[in-house]
């Protein structure tokens, strides 16, 4: 019957059917797609959960690398980025912004009243498990969204300004269509097909280096622009109460237009402009000027909504780093949030242990700095005991305590710290530097922070490990003698770790304010065993003899 149909009476009822069934085949199996996708991204979403929690996370997230700098006084020393780093394991959003506004938060420490509202718009994110889970899944998948590129062409200037234009080439196509529906009707081309043609090309060469311009920063991202668009849609439904969540929803409307509707317009126009690529719809494409027609379109949409894609994106961008350190704390639950004071330099933590070691392996210690305590403590003992740890445990609590997360302890108070550390100094055969010239750079580095900083509002935190190791003793002595002076009275507070049991005597010096403290080892079985607790005084043994011999060298 319908083939009788589509040969005889009436084919122009008939043959569409079947274009309307696939039409609808093809509808069906994206939805289901995008279902099974959404499942894996789901499934996905907590066997990272899983790994972090199980500690078997390090080298399965985003390590953050493009953020490295070797001349930051604390980065490197601290791990806060590459395999295994404390970005790597926070790191939970989609956006490249949302990572660098999470890793800008790592390297540059908040004042105190930013910190608490970081800290408050936490804990109101962190019961809220399937909430982050939506904003998670949300989207097609994509690598990361690149929203610095989208800011940067939202905001360029407009190209194709001609109003005609726009007009003429709708006219255009609509004749372009009329005329080949007759052609196809009836058999005949009508003479005027090609002029129409014609008049369309040539518009469309007259603005071809315009369209490509405007196009150019655009064009295939149909998929980031998807998940922009859930991203907004989703945040634009939630209700907050804390001051910060309130004041980036806030921020979401301050421009009268709803973002994800915005976005969402912009995302279907690119949507068409990939569709030119298909073999199929390209000639019908070509022949309706539709590239340049939407290229039109996409540019109206740049000059309407361009200011405020900055906005958008910018809000967007610091609600993920609050809902990856959310992450963190319902991850976390026993860890609290610290308490950060204004005042002068101090750093009071009770069984601060290290967020980067499981915590069935770590061992905490009380660590006090400033007040009415010592402002230095010299740390001795022997290799492998626990000395340069113990620095990068008070050096990566106090990053996370300024970032707004919680830390890794059982209490911490202290006071805004500028942090700059030596626990990774290395020489450089490119630059012709070796590890002393290294290392008295950076405390050269540490000295001048001290100097910029103004106590009573952001003290300095240093952290020395094996403090001027590549010179001789008396060097040495004199040297760490007169840098440690040095900082704590510009007001700085620190720890400093040393094998030289000389530079114990460092804490006679009048006016330095300084401890020693140090870790032990023993051996048992013929195996050395480190039970890692900080304790008062100088150590009092030495393991270098017995690991030597321990490889089979014959000392």
């Amino acid at each position: 019957m319908v083939w009788w149909l589509a040969t005889t009476a009436a084919p122009w009822v008939v043959l569409p059917l079947p274009l309307l069934f696939f039409a609808g085949l093809v509808i069906a199996h994206a939805r289901v797609l995008n279902a099974r996708d959404r499942a894996a991204r789901a499934v996905s979403f907590y066997e990272r959960g899983l790994a972090r929690l199980e500690e078997r996370w390090a080298g399965t997230g985003e390590p953050g690398e493009r953020f490295r700098a070797p001349d930051h006084p604390f980065a490197d020393d601290l791990d806060l980025f590459g395999r295994g780093s404390l970005f790597e394991l926070l790191s939970t959003p989609r956006t490249k912004s949302g990572e660098a506004t999470l890793a800008a938060w790592l390297l540059h420490p908040a004042q105190p009243d930013e910190i608490g509202a970081r800290q408050a718009a936490v804990l109101e994110l962190t019961p809220h498990v399937a909430f982050r889970e939506e904003i998670s899944i949300l989207g097609p998948d994509v690598t990361g969204v690149d929203t610095a590129a989208l800011v940067a062409w939202a905001n360029g200037p407009a190209r194709l300004t001609a109003r005609w234009a726009p007009a003429l080439l709708a006219a255009l196509a609509v004749l372009s269509v009329a005329m080949i529906g007759v052609w196809i009707w009836s058999g005949e081309p009508p003479g005027a097909l090609l002029p129409v043609l014609g008049v369309q090309g040539v518009v469309a060469w007259r603005f071809r280096h315009a369209v490509h311009e405007v196009v150019h920063g655009v064009e295939r991202r149909e998929h980031e622009l998807a998940v922009l668009t859930e991203l907004l849609r989703r945040l634009e439904r939630e209700t907050f109460t804390s001051p910060r969540l309130v004041r980036l929803a806030e921020a979401l409307a301050s421009t009268g237009r709803v973002p994800s509707i915005e976005i969402g317009r912009l995302a279907r126009l690119v949507d068409v402009l990939a569709s030119r690529h298909n073999l199929l719809f390209g000639p019908i494409a070509a022949v309706l000027a539709l590239g340049t027609q939407l290229a039109f379109a996409v540019d109206r949409w740049r000059a309407r909504c361009g200011p405020a894609v900055k906005i958008w994106l910018d809000v967007l961008a610091e609600f993920e780093a609050l809902s990856a350190l959310a992450t963190y704390t319902f991850e976390h639950p026993s860890d609290p949030m610290p308490e950060v004071v204004a005042g002068r330099p101090r750093f009071d933590a009770t069984a601060v242990g290290h967020p980067l070691i499981p915590k069935h392996r770590g061992v905490a210690n009380d660590v006090v700095l400033g007040g009415g305590a010592a402002h230095v403590l010299l740390v001795s003992g022997s290799n492998m005991s626990g000395k340069s740890t113990l620095l990068r445990t008070v050096g990566i609590n106090a990053v996370l305590a300024q970032a707004g997360a919680p830390v890794r302890a059982k209490a911490l108070r202290m006071t805004p710290l500028a942090i700059g550390a030596t626990l990774r100094i290395q020489d450089s055969l490119q630059a012709g530097r070796s590890r002393f010239y290294a290392e008295i750079s950076r405390i050269s580095q540490i000295v001048a922070l001290a100097r910029r900083a103004e106590p009573s509002e952001r003290g300095v935190l240093f952290l020395l490990d094996e403090v001027l190791a590549g010179t001789n003793s008396h060097d040495r002595r004199q040297g760490a003698e007169a840098i440690v002076s040095g900082l704590v009275d510009l007001g700085a507070i620190g720890l400093v770790t040393t094998h030289d049991l000389a530079l114990a005597d460092l804490v006679a010096r009048p006016g330095l304010r300084a401890a020693n403290v140090h870790f032990e080892d023993r051996f048992e079985n013929g195996e050395l065993q480190f039970d890692y607790r900080l304790k008062p005084g100088v150590v009092q043994t030495s393991n270098a003899i017995a690991l030597m011999r321990s490889v089979g060298l014959d000392v």
